[in-house]
């Protein structure tokens, strides 16, 4: 296989990826639309799409969710006790954890030290959701203290070009901690939201357009989906209807590897869609199941049912990278993209057949995906519904290794999302 064998960067730096160590909120934007519209049409569509107001808490957890969580933490009820204990237990759930801010966060290159925001973020979120369940404030004034110590402090994001997957990642669960924490005595909502619009928004925008000076190709469909994550959670922090028309639109029609039709190449019998980095390893297939999980459920909360457009075009996804990394076969077709410059001639490579490598990785992002489109939506998704029950309970970061890798996600999806 070509692309097993080869560098994950180009020369320049720019072929990276990340290391592997009813409908809630239907107030918000007012389109579900699950969609067949064509690309020419979804601007469109969009640009008449009535500006309702956001649902708030309308990220990756509805009011509905919360209560839903508390109700069944404190019957004791399965499987959510379970998911419950994982999050008690883990360190960074703790109230007594410490925030250490930075002005500048570096991401890729020398020197690094992005290991100290997503610990506190995930230790931030962690602590508001253990609030949002017990109602016990230290947890709620923890949360808050490390929100407020990095919107007083952080200024950049900076690195090589991993710094725009900084920007993503970090964008994103920075965001869902601070919808938690909404309205909560002494949280400084104005002023993060001014980072997230002044120091994440800019490099999400910035890598939607430009793609760091790269072939549209030049970068994996996790790289756009980071950015569609962090664009779409500004948007409903900061109540900006723009951000989210943009990130919906980009999901619909962007012209990188992020948007649905090339995340989702090819479709093969069986209900299963070949995933753009299955080729590549299934640590990045797994991560990008996450990472499109997320921009769909966040999309749910305020009406846009994306996890149903172009004919669960998501969920034929889900199902192809379930049933490889659950030990099975599945077809594959040779998929061929242009690296490298945009304004140099570039190399064309093409990978031949799904990769090994790191096949059956355990990543917490089942849960989410498996009640959707099974238990929401009562749907067919046996290998998604396999591997939810193969990593139940699902954790969080801290629970899957102390490398970034453990922390793409915010996790705990046995806990939140089982309905």
């Amino acid at each position: 296989m070509v692309q097993s064998r080869m560098s994950r960067r180009s020369v320049l730096g720019l072929t990276g990826g990340l290391a592997v160590a009813g409908v809630a909120g239907v107030a918000g934007a007012g389109l579900l639309d699950g969609g067949h519209a064509s690309a020419g049409n979804v601007g469109a569509k969009l640009a008449k799409a009535p500006a309702k107001r956001f649902a708030h808490p309308g990220l990756l957890h509805t009011s509905a969710d919360l209560k839903r969580m508390r109700t069944k933490v404190r019957a004791g009820a399965a499987p959510w006790q379970a998911g419950w204990k994982v999050l008690e237990a883990n360190s960074h759930s703790r109230s007594g954890w410490k925030a250490r801010p930075q002005a500048t966060v570096y991401r890729g290159g020398s020197p690094q030290n992005y290991v100290l925001l997503y610990n506190d973020i995930h230790a931030a979120y962690q602590n508001a959701l253990r609030w949002k369940i017990t109602g016990d404030r230290v947890h709620g004034d923890a949360a808050r203290d490390i929100l407020n110590a990095w919107s007083a402090t952080l200024k950049a994001v900076s690195g090589n070009a991993d710094r725009f997957l900084a920007a993503g990642i970090y964008g994103y669960q920075f965001a869902n901690a601070a919808e938690l924490m909404r309205g909560y005595p002494g949280f400084d909502l104005a002023r993060f939201q001014k980072m997230m619009r002044e120091v994440f928004y800019p490099m999400n925008d910035d890598f939607l357009k430009h793609h760091n000076g790269a072939f549209i190709t030049n970068y994996w469909a996790n790289w756009d989906l980071t950015a569609m994550c962090s664009v779409l959670a500004i948007g409903i922090l900061c109540d900006d209807h723009a951000k989210v028309r943009q990130a919906v639109t980009y999901f619909k029609s962007g012209a990188g590897n992020g948007s649905i039709r090339h995340a989702v190449p090819y479709l093969h019998p069986g209900g299963l869609g070949q995933w753009q980095e299955a080729g590549r390893d299934q640590g990045h297939a797994t991560l990008g199941i996450g990472l499109m999980g997320t921009f769909c459920e966040m999309a749910w909360n305020q009406g846009y049912d994306l996890y149903g457009y172009d004919d669960n075009r998501f969920l034929k996804g889900c199902e192809y990278v379930a049933k490889y990394n659950l030990g099975h076969d599945v077809p594959f077709t040779p998929y061929t993209w242009k690296s490298g410059a945009a304004n140099t001639h570039g190399r064309t490579l093409t990978q031949t057949e799904v990769s090994p490598s790191a096949r059956g990785i355990v990543r917490p992002i089942w849960a989410m995906v498996y009640n959707h489109y099974v238990r929401r939506r009562g749907l067919h998704a046996p290998f998604t519904k396999a591997m939810a029950a193969k990593v139940r309970p699902e954790g969080g970061g801290g629970n899957y290794g102390p490398n970034s890798g453990g922390f793409d996600q915010l996790g705990f999806g046995t806990l939140a999302f089982t309905r």
